[in-house]
């Protein structure tokens, strides 16, 4: 007997994780801004923590709508 109301058709799970997105944006910001604190302290600057955490988002933010932001085209059914 097959079950109506169940379908396991993959159009019903998620195709992609927020949390991976959301992860994978603060791994960014921290691993680029620690870099920039070690980097701060080594040369007695202070603003290379800035310059990291900046640099971090925006390689992650790259990253993350170079993996979530491809959309296929929309295929029709033939007539």
């Amino acid at each position: 007997m097959s079950q109506q109301g169940r379908s396991d058709a993959p159009e019903d799970t998620p195709k992609d994780d927020p949390w991976q997105a959301f992860s994978q944006i603060v791994a960014g910001v921290l691993l680029y801004g620690g870099l920039g604190w070690l980097a701060d302290r080594w040369l007695d600057t202070s603003y290379l923590v800035a310059v990291g955490i900046v640099i971090g988002a925006g390689l992650s933010l790259y990253m993350v709508l170079k993996r979530f932001g491809h959309h296929a085209p929309p295929t029709f059914p033939e007539k």
